[in-house]
This record gives structure tokens, C-alpha cells and sequence, in this order.
């Protein structure tokens, strides 16, 4: 077997960043990682509940700031980020995946299934495979799979209207 630890170490990596140089970002950078790369993520029945607002102002990021720190660190958050990296790790492999949330109701049946501590729980699963050739085509036409990008991504502010 090849070694294809070369296909996923642009995950291994990735890393969380908190401290920034005052150059600003590109906006052929933003548009990849904003318009493109958070736009399509994907979403539970292709729902896409998500807007994202784009702030460069220096003076609103510092209120942000001021109003209440952003808080970067919950389990359910975190559980999110390693979902979302085995998903695309799967893809790197040439493999797919399948994110699904547990419900409540249902995460102690689970834990004992699985034997879990007490202390722990369950919330996320991940199926993981070799996809069926209907799984590899598409499932929109072309252009349709998404919201264009000025109904999903906006500058500085809400738009107003």
C-alpha cells in the first residue's frame, strides 16, 4: 500500500490563529475562503441557514471586541471542527463521508450501546466509505446547488431593505 499521508497533511497542518499582522487580507483571498470555501459547506437538507458578513473596519472589529469577546472554544463547536476535518479528509482520500447528529432522546440508548463512561457522551457520527457511483453525481444542475453569492455574503453590515 502507497503512502498517502501527503493527501491529508494540509489538515494536519491547520491550526487555530489568534494573533494577526495588520496587513489586510486579499479580496480574491476572502472571496475563496468566504464566498466559495464557507458557502459551500454543506447544510442539513441543502438549507444553507448560514450569512456571513465580512467586516474589515478596524473600529467595528475593536467594538466586537469590547462588546463581549467572541468565545472560540465549546465541545459542541469543537466536535463541529473535527466532523467537518474528517469530511474533508475523507474527500482528500478519495473516500466519502456523512456528518448526523444524535438526538438527545436517543444519546443514552447510544452510550450504552457503546459502553460509554459516564462522563462521556455521544452526539456526532461520522459514516465513512467508498461512495456509490449515484452519490458521485450531482444533485443540482449546474449553478443551482447554492444561493448566489450577494444573497449570502455581505460587506461591513446587514444589508438594509
Amino acid at each position: 500500500m502507497t503512502d498517502r499521508s501527503d493527501l491529508v497533511r494540509p489538515l494536519l497542518r491547520t491550526r487555530q490563529i489568534r494573533e494577526f499582522t495588520d496587513e489586510p487580507v486579499s479580496e480574491a483571498d476572502l472571496t475563496l475562503l468566504a464566498a466559495d470555501g464557507a458557502r459551500w459547506s454543506g447544510s442539513s437538507a441543502n438549507t444553507q441557514p448560514w450569512r456571513f458578513i465580512v467586516i474589515r473596519e478596524p473600529v467595528t472589529l475593536r467594538a466586537i471586541a469590547q462588546a463581549g469577546m467572541p468565545q472560540t472554544v465549546s465541545h459542541a463547536h469543537d466536535e463541529g471542527r473535527a466532523a467537518e476535518r474528517i469530511l474533508v479528509g475523507a474527500t482528500m482520500l478519495g473516500l466519502g463521508a456523512g456528518i448526523a447528529w444524535i438526538l438527545s432522546a436517543a444519546r443514552g440508548r447510544v452510550a450504552e450501546l457503546l459502553h460509554l463512561p459516564a462522563e462521556w457522551r455521544v452526539r456526532t457520527v461520522l459514516a465513512i466509505g467508498h461512495p456509490s457511483e449515484a452519490a458521485r453525481r450531482p444533485r443540482s444542475a449546474p449553478g443551482t446547488a447554492r444561493l448566489p453569492r450577494d444573497e449570502m455574503i455581505f460587506n461591513e453590515r446587514w444589508p438594509e431593505g
